[in-house]
Formats: structure tokens, sequence, C-alpha cells
């Protein structure tokens, strides 16, 4: 009934857009992987730059399996960096350790979207797997009020996506400037390199956030046309 040919119609040219996203991401990663930074800094050391000359004073800075698997972990208030940024002296490591760090920041500020995004884990936990099965009993039963009650609790996946997108792309606005002004990177090279890793991460969560409204008005659409 929900994952059939129609489905794939549906969602194709999204799931087209998170594979060129995802293949975008990791073609700019390993391209600016290989350019190292003039400062000569491993993305663990810039870091470190990062947190001493700032207002990131006890965030902790560790190593930690997997390939892009980078983030700020706010209940310990840890950055973790993959192998690959943590040990490698590039523009990519750099950039990629900034963003994280410009996560930190948010924190530090208590920035706002950021609370509102961990405000909504709690919904979207419980959404992703509740929305579509009260969607489906609703459906099975005829029960339209049931299952737009579930469309409505899917709809946090959605939310969440949208409330994402401005934190990452903050993120992003602080790394470029802390990069600069710390003299981690200096030539206009390095500035595009780094553009270039960041804007590429940020087009993976317009095609998540596409992806998650595409859906949402698929399901919404099975039971419009069911009422019909």
């Amino acid at each position: 009934m929900f994952f059939n040919s129609s489905y794939i119609l549906f969602m194709a040219p999204v799931l087209l857009l998170t594979m060129l996203a995802s293949w975008y991401v990791r073609s700019a990663y390993n391209k600016w992987s290989k350019v190292p930074a003039s400062s000569r800094l491993t993305g663990a050391q810039a870091a470190q730059r990062l947190v001493s000359s700032g207002p990131l004073y006890g965030v902790k800075i560790e190593g930690v399996a997997g390939n892009l698997s980078d983030h700020y972990d706010p209940r310990t208030k840890t950055l973790r960096l993959s192998q690959g940024v943590y040990s490698n002296a590039s523009v990519a490591a750099v950039a990629i350790a900034a963003h994280e760090l410009g996560h930190a920041m948010q924190d530090a500020e208590d920035y706002l979207p950021l609370r509102f995004r961990a405000a909504l884990v709690p919904m979207v936990n419980i959404g992703s797997w509740l929305g579509w099965i009260l969607i489906m009993i609703g459906l099975l039963l005829n029960a339209l009020n049931l299952a737009w009650i579930g469309v409505l609790v899917f709809s946090g996946g959605a939310l969440f996506a949208l409330a994402t997108l401005p934190v990452e792309l903050n993120a992003s606005a602080r790394a470029k400037r802390l990069l600069s002004e710390t003299g981690i990177i200096q030539t206009e090279q390095e500035r595009r390199g780094v553009s270039t890793v960041l804007n590429a991460a940020a087009l993976t969560y317009v095609a998540g956030l596409l992806t998650a409204i595409v859906q949402l008005l698929y399901f919404a659409s099975l039971v419009s046309g069911r009422r019909r």
C-alpha cells in the first residue's frame, strides 16, 4: 500500500538529489583533504587553537572511529573528530573541525534555533515510527481521522529537518569566520576550499529537508485520496 511503484516515482527526484549530495560531499572532502592547510595544523590542533582562543574553555577534543563521523556532543561538551579529520593537516580537516566547534559555540551561547531543534528530538524519535503506523491503521480501517493524526505525527520529521538547516548554516558561517580570524586559513585558495567543503555538507541537509517534505506529501496524498 505504502511502498509501491507510485511511492518510488513520487520519491525518485529527491532520492536522486540525496545521492548527488552524498557524492558531492565525498568528492569535495576527498579533493580538499589532499590540500594542506598553510598553518600546517591538523583538525585536532586547529580545534584546540580555536578552543583556547575563544569562549569555549572546557570543550574536550577526542578522536572517533568512522569516516566523516565528526560531531559535537553537548551533553559532555566533547568534540569528536574522525581520524581523517583529527590527524590530517588539510583544508577539509580544519573546515570540518571548525564547523563542529561552531555547534559548540551555539551550545555555549544557548543559541535558540539549536535549543528548538533539540526540543524536537523526542517527538521525532516517536513520530518516525508511530506516524506511518497510525496512517496504515487508519487507511486499513477507513478511519481517516486516525490517518490524519498519523500524518501530523509524521510531520515532526520534516519540522526537524527544517529546524536543522539554519543551525548547520550558522555553524558553517561561524567556522569560516573563526578560521580567518585566527589565521588557520590564510589564502584565497584555502577560503575557497573551506567554502566548498561546508557548502557541500549543507546541500545534504537541503536534500534531507526536501526528502522529508516530499515523503510527508506522499502520505498526505494517500489519506486525501482515500477521502475522495
